[in-house]
Parts: structure tokens; C-alpha cells; sequence
């Protein structure tokens, strides 16, 4: 399937979405860490709570940096999020193949980081063939 881009079109859509999307999700890590670590089935421990807040924060800082740039400088910042979301999957990815428990929490986290890497690699690809 090939998605057509116009100018403010699809993927640029998604893209401000999946930037509202980090807020949002990012906003419920930093306010309720442990709330989120056992929604997505993970032990409840302090170090994963910790460690939901500071990732909690990054998507925060990467959303709201996405939605406040100027058009010509969302770009750049697309690329950026390309990158860390393809980092996170491949560690996702990692846990699952090394059979490290919670396997449905691992999943739901390669299946939601992915889905932004698959998004973000849409727009690269639409941007080279530019």
C-alpha cells in the first residue's frame, strides 16, 4: 500500500497525532508511572516506575518540541523521533527474542513503538523520493 503526501496531508497528519500522542502518553508516565507500568503488564518495581518517568519525560520534550517548530524545521525533528522510536523497538524487539518476561508487555511496548517507527520511516521515505 502507498500512501499519497500532499503538502499537510496523511503523513503529516499522522505525524502531529503521533506528536499529541507522546504528550499524552508521556503526561501519564510522569504523573503516574506506576499506574502505567502495571497497565502495560510490567513488574511493579521502583526502578521501572523510574524509568517510566524519565521516558515519560523524553516523549514529552519530543512531542511538544514536534508540535511547537516551524514547518521547515519538523523535518528534522521527524528524523529524530524516527531514530529514538527504531532504538526502542530493536530493544523491544531484543527482549522479546531473549525471552524476557513480561512477553505481552514487551510486545504491546514493540507494537505501540514500532507502529511510530513505521510512520516516521513512511515520511522519510515520501521525503527522499522528494
Amino acid at each position: 500500500m502507498r500512501i499519497r503526501e500532499t503538502p499537510g496531508g496523511t503523513l503529516a497528519t499522522l505525524l502531529q497525532g503521533l506528536a499529541v500522542g507522546r504528550i499524552a502518553l508521556g503526561a501519564g508516565s510522569v504523573a503516574a508511572p506506576r499506574s502505567l507500568v502495571r497497565a502495560f503488564g510490567v513488574r511493579d518495581s521502583p526502578e521501572a516506575c523510574y524509568l517510566t518517568s524519565v521516558f515519560g519525560g523524553r516523549a514529552i520534550a519530543l512531542g511538544a518540541a514536534y508540535l511547537m517548530a516551524a514547518p521547515t524545521e519538523r523535518r528534522r525533528l521527524q528524523r529524530l523521533c524516527l531514530g529514538v522510536d527504531m532504538s526502542d523497538t530493536i530493544a523491544g524487539i531484543g527482549a522479546l527474542a531473549r525471552g524476557e518476561q513480561p512477553r505481552r508487555a514487551f510486545a504491546a511496548m514493540v507494537v505501540l513503538t514500532g507502529t511510530y517507527a513505521a510512520i516516521g520511516a513512511a515520511r522519510l521515505l515520501t521525503d527522499l523520493r522528494r
